[in-house]
């Protein structure tokens, strides 16, 4: 064998082993994460919540997803929906919400925003908006069960606490690429997420569930600070830690329902929140391929020959990859990643060729919009694309964006439960959006 060749058998031999200490470190870290952990269960004091859902499109199971946040085991919350557009079809599903759930003050408010960050111009409107001092920010897309509030607001009542986060998987999958996302989230990324908090501290938060004190927000110059950046979640988490204060990772799981998302979805998702990565972090990107123990054996076979070693090497691959899959999603009580592991292997291919992609372009695709992506993680607008590649337009987890300058009292809010006065204190009445 050229001496070449030799060496990168070599290589690829030290990177394969290496991504099998890996699996095996993760798989320990995330059964020790929720095995050991004291519960998040609530604390004795718990204080009024505002819930900010910024809202763009309908997502799957879109009435089920919002209703599960107005089933809240808490004493004293309100709901935020934030639109764009008062021609959102989401709007019919929030008004059938507030007819259902008259006990439960929920809002819809109008934004009018010309952010890069649709999500966090949004987010900047309804902070505003909200009544109450700790501030709960959800996608439209999470589902959540009764006690979510009481886990994921009890770590505030430590001071040293700035911000608590959640990890989540997938929900709901009725398409092949939606299992194979699922598969993602819920036995690559959240294990990830777990090494990062073991290894290097969580200096960054996940979009799918960000529970805030409105001080903490001020001090880091709220939502329209993060204006130009596309990953508003990772830049909320790095500026609060900043503080001095931890980011909290909650062992409260939410769940993001996928429903039959397609492929090129899928991908355009995939590949911004790589390159969404690679921006927010250049300097960890390099190191996430030492977790493709599947496409790594394989690049041996094709890179030294189809021997027996090599085979036995992609055969331990395999195994050691579903037996951790099984034993994360064993700990997690991700039944639903569970039952797509056999395709696990064809997942964790995807998820190279995603890293290579997210490791050399700079476009990214966005609710139906193009984006190019600046130094340290900003972005511009390169306008609106032909809605035929199956792009959803939904807000999704880690897209956040920067929060563009919201036009200062713009929007339109309609109060829903029993107070529907649409007032805030100090602040006079906005204008109420008929109801229809």
């Amino acid at each position: 064998m050229p001496e070449g060749a030799a060496l990168l058998e070599r290589v690829i031999s030290l990177l394969v082993a290496t991504s099998w200490i890996y699996w095996l470190a993760a798989c320990w870290m995330v059964r020790s994460f929720f095995r050991d952990r004291a519960v998040d269960a609530g604390a004795p004091a718990m204080p009024p919540v505002s819930i900010l859902k910024p809202v763009r499109g309908l997502d799957p199971e879109a009435y089920e997803n919002f209703e599960s946040f107005c089933r809240q085991d808490y004493p004293e919350f309100e709901i935020l929906f934030g639109v764009m557009d008062p021609a959102d079809p989401a709007v019919a599903v929030i008004r059938r919400l507030q007819r259902a759930h008259p006990e439960t003050r929920i809002r819809l408010v109008v934004a009018h925003s010309s952010s890069p960050n649709r999500k966090a111009g949004i987010l900047h409107r309804l902070a505003a908006e909200a009544r109450h001092d700790i501030l709960a920010v959800s996608d439209s897309d999470m589902r959540v069960t009764p006690e979510y509030l009481r886990r994921v607001v009890a770590p505030l009542t430590d001071d040293r606490v700035g911000l608590v986060t959640c990890p989540y998987v997938g929900g709901a999958a009725a398409s092949l690429p939606a299992g194979l996302e699922a598969l993602h989230m819920g036995v690559t990324f959240l294990p990830s997420v777990i090494v990062a908090r073991k290894l290097v501290g969580l200096d960054f938060a996940l979009g799918a569930s960000v529970v805030i004190r409105r001080r903490e927000l001020t001090r880091i110059g709220g939502f329209a600070a993060l204006a130009d950046y596309l990953a508003e979640d990772y830049q909320l988490g790095a500026r609060v830690g900043a503080l001095g204060l931890r980011v909290h990772l909650s062992d409260y799981i939410t769940v993001s329902v996928l429903g039959g998302t397609t492929f090129w979805e899928q991908w355009h998702r995939e590949v911004r929140w790589a390159r969404c990565t690679r921006a927010s972090r250049p300097r960890e990107y390099p190191g996430l391929l030492l977790s493709f123990s599947t496409p790594l054996s394989g690049l041996l076979i094709l890179a030294a020959g189809l021997t027996p070693a090599h085979q036995q090497t992609l055969a331990v691959s395999l195994v050691l990859r579903w037996v951790c899959g099984w034993l994360v999603t064993g700990s997690t009580g991700d039944r639903v990643a569970r039952r797509w592991l056999p395709w696990l292997p064809v997942r964790d291919v995807l998820t190279a060729l995603v890293w290579v992609a997210g490791g050399v372009g700079k476009r990214v695709v966005w609710r139906g919009e193009a984006y190019e992506l600046e130094a340290g993680g900003k972005m511009r607008s390169l306008g609106e694309i032909a809605d035929h590649a199956g792009i959803r337009h939904p807000y999704e987890k880690g897209a956040g964006g920067p929060p563009g300058p919201a036009t200062p009292g713009g929007g339109e809010v309609t109060p829903g439960g029993p107070e529907s006065d649409g007032e805030e204190a100090g602040r006079p009445p906005t204008p109420v959006l008929p109801h229809t």
